[in-house]
């Protein structure tokens, strides 16, 4: 009994596939619509900012007996502004107010070691001004403008300029539904979200690079013949790599996984969780825009030079002339099996009369 092959070997070989191509506009409406929602997002909500980009003040109080509501209430008595508290899976108390004082952040202190029965020396204290952020905004955007012109000129030698816009289209797409991933559910953006945003992007790329490269692969020569259009092969080239890009998506997201139970939700290690998350949401849309978006494009932009739209012409050409020589072919079947020709002139004869009577009159 043969063995039956699995999902891969019949996308690899051609027996099944999905039409990504033939189906572009259906994915270009998807990502608008994900993309004006990241926006809109994005301009009412904004970012939940830490503590490093708005400047503040940040106490950690471990093993604190106090709950979240008395530790908000104590903090807001000092400041006279509503303060930020969240609780750790270590069971940190941890407490976020607006840039104060020295003087001011000593009285916070000792007012939460009494509320919350620890000892004041136990208490970490972190103060951090606005232009350590800014900073870092600064060198963040630095890095990642010089990224794109490396990932431009990289992919305009090694595929070609309409590739290298098509990928920078997909990294924008990344980015633009990350960062309104974090918009809409409030999650804090911190330094090590911002080192997350620029490692995705890296990965993305990666995905993205693969499946040109098939692409690349499958179209070589394709001008030569006249059996299958450009974009046939490209979406043959997504469907031979997808289940190696889900395979490898999944690999890589489980750690990720671990470090945001495990790291973050166990241990209590926010600046983990912060990078995890970008990992995670950045490698799910990374693989959709290398898949949906990246090489739709790529074929889009490639479609309108003159050999690519000559190609599809004679593929048009040669199937619509074998599509009238099947419908002769079975015409001419179907006159032999009902023994009636299709000539009119020969259909329009008079019938002759069998040899036996033709000699009776």
């Amino acid at each position: 009994m043969a063995r039956r092959s699995s999902l891969g070997d019949r996308l690899y070989r051609g027996e099944t596939g999905i039409n990504f191509i033939g189906r572009t506009r259906t994915w270009f409406l998807v990502s608008g619509v994900l993309v004006l929602i990241s926006l809109a997002a994005l301009g009412f909500r904004g970012l939940n900012l830490g503590i490093e980009f708005q400047g503040g003040a940040l106490f950690a109080v471990p093993n604190a007996t106090c709950s979240i509501p008395d530790a908000r209430e104590i903090a807001a008595q000092a400041t006279g502004t509503d303060p930020i508290v969240t609780e750790t899976g270590a069971g940190i108390i941890r407490v976020q107010t607006p840039p104060v004082d020295p003087a001011q952040s000593l009285q916070i202190t000792e007012l939460l070691a009494q509320g919350c029965g620890v000892p004041a020396s136990d208490i970490t204290v972190q103060l951090v001004g606005p232009t350590w952020g800014a900073e870092i905004t600064s060198k963040g955007i630095q890095a990642l403008a010089v990224f794109l012109l490396l990932v431009s000129l990289f992919l305009a030698i090694y595929f070609e300029w309409r590739f290298a816009v098509a990928a920078l289209v997909a990294l924008a797409h990344d980015v633009i539904l990350t960062v309104g991933i974090y918009a809409v559910t409030g999650l804090q953006v911190t330094p090590a979200t911002l080192i997350g945003f620029l490692t995705i992007l890296g990965y993305s790329l990666y995905d993205t690079v693969v499946v040109f490269d098939k692409v690349k692969e499958e179209t070589k020569g394709i001008t030569a013949q006249s059996v299958t259009t450009y974009g046939e092969a490209a979406n043959r080239a997504i469907n031979q790599v997808l289940v190696r890009s889900i395979n490898t998506s999944i690999t890589s997201l489980l750690p990720v996984v671990a470090i945001i139970v495990v790291g973050a939700g166990l241990l209590g290690a926010g600046t983990l969780l912060d990078l995890a998350v970008a990992l995670a949401v950045g490698m799910a849309v990374g693989v959709y825009s290398s898949i949906f978006i990246a090489t739709p494009f790529a074929v889009m932009l490639k479609s309108r030079q003159s050999e690519i739209k000559a190609l599809d012409a004679r593929v048009a050409a040669r199937r619509a002339g074998s599509g009238r020589r099947a419908a002769d072919s079975q015409e001419a079947a179907a006159a032999a099996v009902g023994g009636v020709d299709l000539d009119p002139a020969v259909r329009n004869q008079p019938k002759r009369q069998p040899r036996s009577k033709r000699g009776r009159k």
